[in-house]
This record gives C-alpha cells, sequence and structure tokens, in this order.
C-alpha cells in the first residue's frame, strides 16, 4: 500500500509539471488559441480535446474555459462545447499512456533534469518541465503496476472489491471521493487500470469506477470557480451536471455494458480506458446537439447576481450609438481601475507598516480584474464607429484608453514588483531604518496624491491639473534622488537596517518611481494640444551653460 500511493503520488506531480511546464512554455498562445474557439461548437469541442491532450488536465481547461466566459469573450455554450471536448482529451490521454513505453521514462527524465540545468529561457525551461514531468508519470505508471501486482493475493483488498462489487454505487462514490481529493480523474483510471491488469476488479467494477473518476474529476473545478462570477459556474456546474447524468443513465445497466464492452477488450486494463473514452465519447454525443437548451438551463439555475458585479459596470452597448455616451461610460469604468489601483497600493502600504503578508494575498486576484476591465475598456471603445468621430472625441477615446493602459502597468508593478519586496521583506524578518521607512512612505503618500489628481484630470481635461502633474513627476524624480542619496549616506554610517535592506529600498524606490510615471502619462497629451509641452528635456546644442 505504501508502494502504491507513492506511485499515485509521483503519478500526481508528474502531471502537474506537466500542466505547469507547458503553460509555462505556451501558455499566452495556448488561451489565445482556446479563446478563438467561439466559431461554432463543433470547433469549440475540438479545441477542448486538443488542449486537453496538451495540458494533460481537464481541470486546466476548465478553468480557463471559465475565465474566458467570465470575462465576455465567450459564451456559455461553447464553454460547454469546450469541457465536452476535455472530458475525452483526458480519455484519449489515458489511453496514450497504456501503451508500453515505459522505457521512456529514464530518458525524459534525464534530457528533463539536463536540458533545465542548462536552459535560460522561461518558455524552454517550461518545455524541459513538461518533458520531465512526462518521464515521471510513465514511470509512476510501471511502479503501479509492480504495486498493483501482490494485491491479487491479498484477501483483505479481495473482500474490499467483493464489497464494491457487490454495490456499484458505492464504487462510483469511492471513485469520486478519490478523483475530488486528487483533483485528477486521470490518476483513478489509471489506478483502476492497473487493479484490472493484476485481476483485482471485474470489468464491472472497474466501470463503475471509471464513472466515479468522472464524476468526481468534476468537483475541482466547480470548487475553485465557487467564488467567481455566475458565468464562470455555469461552466463547471453545467460539467458536473452533465457528467452525474451519464452516471445516472448508466448505473442501472451497468452488469449488462459492461458484459457487452468485455467481448471486445484485450485486455482488462485496456477495457478501462477504452469504457473511460466510450463514456465521455456518449456523453458528447448526446449533449453536443443539446448545447443552446442546456446554457439556457444552466443559465435559469444559476442566474447573474443582481447588484455590485466585479465586471464592468458603465460599458453600456446600447451607447455606442452615441459617441459622447459611450466616451462617458468608458471614462467612469476607468476611473474605476484607477480606484483598484489606489486600493492595492494602499494594501501594500499597509503590509509594509505591519509586516502583514495576508494584505498581499487579494492584490494579485485585484489585478487579474483590472486586467479584465482594461481589456474591456479598449473593447468598448474599439467598437466605436471611428469615422463618425470629430476630432474631440477621437482624442478623448484615445486619452482613455492611454490611461487605463497605464493603470494596468501599474496594478502589474504592484502585483508582481512592490508586493514581491514586501515579501522578502517580511520573509527575512528585515526592517528599514526609522528614515528610510519615512522616505519611502513619504513617496507613497505622494503617489497617492497624483493619482487622485490624474483621476480628477481625466474628468476635466484641465491643462492646469496637468501642468501641476508634470511637475509633481519631477518633484517625485527628485524625491527618489534625495532618498537614494540618504540611503547611501546610512550605508557608509554603517546602519545595520540600511545594509541588510539596501536592495530593498533601492527596488521600491525604483519602482515608485516607475508607477509616478505611468500616473503622469494621462497629462502629457492633453498639454501636447495645448502647445505646452516640449519634445526634449535634453538642452540644445549650443546653449550650454
Amino acid at each position: 500500500m505504501l508502494d502504491l500511493c507513492g506511485a499515485v503520488a509521483l503519478l500526481l506531480w508528474g502531471v502537474r509539471m506537466v500542466k505547469t511546464g507547458v503553460m509555462r512554455a505556451f501558455g499566452p498562445r495556448l488561451r489565445l488559441w482556446i479563446g478563438s474557439a467561439v466559431r461554432n461548437r463543433v470547433a469549440a469541442f475540438g479545441v477542448g480535446i486538443a488542449a486537453t491532450i496538451v495540458l494533460q488536465s481537464s481541470t486546466a481547461t476548465a478553468m480557463m474555459a471559465a475565465s474566458f466566459t467570465a470575462g465576455g469573450f465567450m459564451s456559455s455554450m461553447m464553454a460547454q462545447a469546450i469541457m465536452l471536448g476535455a472530458n475525452i482529451g483526458t480519455g484519449i490521454v489515458t489511453r496514450l499512456l497504456v501503451f508500453d513505453i515505459h522505457f521512456l521514462a529514464p530518458l525524459l527524465i534525464a534530457t528533463g533534469v539536463v536540458s533545465f540545468s542548462f536552459s535560460h529561457s522561461k518558455p524552454l525551461k517550461g518545455f524541459c518541465r513538461a518533458l520531465l514531468g512526462l518521464g515521471m508519470m510513465l514511470l509512476s505508471l510501471q511502479l503501479l503496476g509492480q504495486a498493483t501486482e501482490p494485491m491479487r493475493h491479498a484477501k483483505v483488498l479481495t473482500a474490499l472489491m467483493a464489497a464494491l462489487e457487490a454495490v456499484p454505487v458505492l464504487a462510483v462514490a469511492v471513485a469520486a471521493v478519490l478523483a475530488a481529493a486528487a483533483s485528477s480523474s486521470m490518476a483513478i483510471v489509471l489506478l483502476a487500470m492497473s487493479l484490472a491488469t493484476a485481476d483485482t476488479v471485474s470489468p464491472m467494477t472497474g466501470l463503475a469506477l471509471v464513472l466515479g473518476a468522472n464524476l468526481g474529476g468534476a468537483i475541482p473545478p466547480l470548487v475553485a470557480t465557487l467564488r467567481h462570477q455566475a458565468a464562470a459556474r455555469r461552466v463547471t456546474f453545467g460539467n458536473l451536471l452533465v457528467r452525474l447524468l451519464g452516471c445516472i443513465l448508466l448505473l442501472p445497466f451497468i452488469e449488462t455494458v459492461s458484459a457487452l464492452l468485455s467481448k471486445f477488450a484485450v485486455d482488462p486494463g485496456l477495457f478501462v480506458a477504452d469504457a473511460h473514452i466510450l463514456f465521455n465519447i456518449g456523453i458528447a454525443a448526446i449533449m453536443l446537439p443539446l448545447l443552446r437548451p442546456w446554457s439556457m438551463l444552466m443559465r435559469k439555475i444559476l442566474p447573474d447576481a443582481p447588484g455590485p458585479r466585479s465586471g464592468p459596470l458603465h460599458l453600456d452597448a446600447e451607447c455606442l450609438d452615441s459617441p459622447a455616451l459611450a466616451l462617458a461610460g468608458a471614462a467612469r469604468e476607468t476611473l474605476a481601475i484607477g480606484d483598484r489601483i489606489a486600493s492595492m497600493l494602499e494594501m501594500s502600504l499597509e503590509a509594509l507598516r505591519i509586516n502583514d503578508i495576508s494584505r498581499c494575498a487579494s492584490i494579485a486576484d485585484m489585478d487579474d480584474e483590472i486586467d479584465r476591465l482594461n481589456s474591456a475598456v479598449k473593447l468598448y471603445l474599439a467598437r466605436l464607429d471611428r469615422p463618425r468621430l470629430n476630432i474631440g472625441e477621437a482624442d478623448r477615446s484615445d486619452d482613455i484608453i492611454g490611461y487605463a493602459t497605464n493603470l494596468e502597468h501599474v496594478g502589474d508593478i504592484i502585483d508582481r514588483n512592490l508586493c514581491e519586496l514586501v515579501e522578502k521583506k517580511i520573509r527575512n524578518q528585515l526592517s528599514f531604518s526609522s528614515e528610510g521607512a519615512a522616505e519611502i512612505e513619504e513617496i507613497y503618500n505622494l503617489t497617492f496624491s497624483n493619482l487622485r489628481m490624474a483621476q480628477s484630470i481625466l474628468l476635466s481635461m484641465d491643462d492646469h491639473l496637468a501642468r501641476q502633474l508634470v511637475k509633481a513627476k519631477v518633484d517625485i524624480r527628485h524625491l527618489e534622488e534625495r532618498s537614494a542619496a540618504n540611503h547611501m549616506s546610512r550605508l557608509r554610517e554603517g546602519i545595520a537596517e540600511s545594509i541588510q535592506t539596501s536592495s530593498l529600498h533601492m527596488d521600491m524606490l525604483r519602482d515608485l518611481k516607475r508607477i509616478n510615471a505611468h500616473i503622469a502619462a494621462i497629462a502629457y497629451p492633453i498639454l501636447k494640444r495645448h502647445g505646452l509641452l516640449r519634445e526634449s528635456r535634453v538642452v540644445a546644442v549650443g546653449t550650454e551653460r
């Protein structure tokens, strides 16, 4: 049993490494490819199969489909089609792993380790990680076979399997719990294959375990989207409900179906793998033509929640025929993005003050929301009929898009840089000197002031405020230079806190300066249109003093 647990754990870790490796190597292109599967349900179905074969995880495919649906980039019907394909993709991967290619395991592991050690680019490292994970999966299958071989003689296990065979519903429930706990239906199906190969389970029990694995494999994506919008939950809940209905329809005839399928099976292990694929093909054949009414049913079961929501609130498609109203709505949505940026800055400063790493936990989610809102604003304004806009409206549209894009960059800096520095300070139990902490907090406070000014500029387009914001950016630069000089003086004096936090202090100053540069960018197009902007700060040749 210890060998069995270790082999299953190795299999799960191998699946995880393949998934994370592929996402790191091809993640953006893979998301773009999956997001393009909105033409028809057959195309979406095919994309779901291919994506799951590449990722070796229907859970990962489900999460991407749910996120696209929540962002409004994909309909619920197309997402459900992707999920039907993802279920079959898992079965195909399982079937491919049945082939006796365990001799490739050491080669893939060695190649993955060596290549990873000598690789420098992130995509190449991700690909090597996927190779290593695939080698670990093949090795785990070999270990599974060795671990289950002695089980055919184990009286306790024989009695347990006999009990499961007497009550197929219990076998389905056990497999569902194991698949949900492991977050992988593939692992449980492979385990069932190993038990079947060792003659530990009968074909009927093997089929029951397959049904349970499919049912349990749909639970982790649902749990992961419980706090998401209703649109995302409709995808994962619909997938779980489809699998549940499939289990309910097949369970009364499980003995007859297993006896029929076993006549065509060459090997008990192959019987389990083929049953896994055929079950999902049968579900897809029934549900593909019914996806439209099914998605409408899911909308009735999980309607959009009334009141506040996390998506865009002011981008009304009906206003697109009136550019003034559409631009006003886009400006209000962009101001909401600015408010979220202010909240992220406040959380990072509070975490820095009181050494509370939990304050950084929600910043990543807020950054993801800002990314979605930024994309929504740009796509909304892109739908305006550009030739119909007058010069002022076209400039206004460009200003809103530019400001929203700069705010999105600010969110990235807070999430990926400032929070990482704060967490590093907390993990290593470091403290800034009192002077250094005061200087950083002063720049934070000026950043809050500049952000409020930028928000006002977006509303008023006032050139006087724009000049003040550019001057404030210059003040930030001078303050950053002065703080850096003071920090170097403290280093020369040998102040312990400054020595320990030197790189943190300088990096935080740099990131806050970059944030202010992005915030101040709203002022430049306004000043340029009023003829108040010079092309360069560099002194012209011949005028040096």
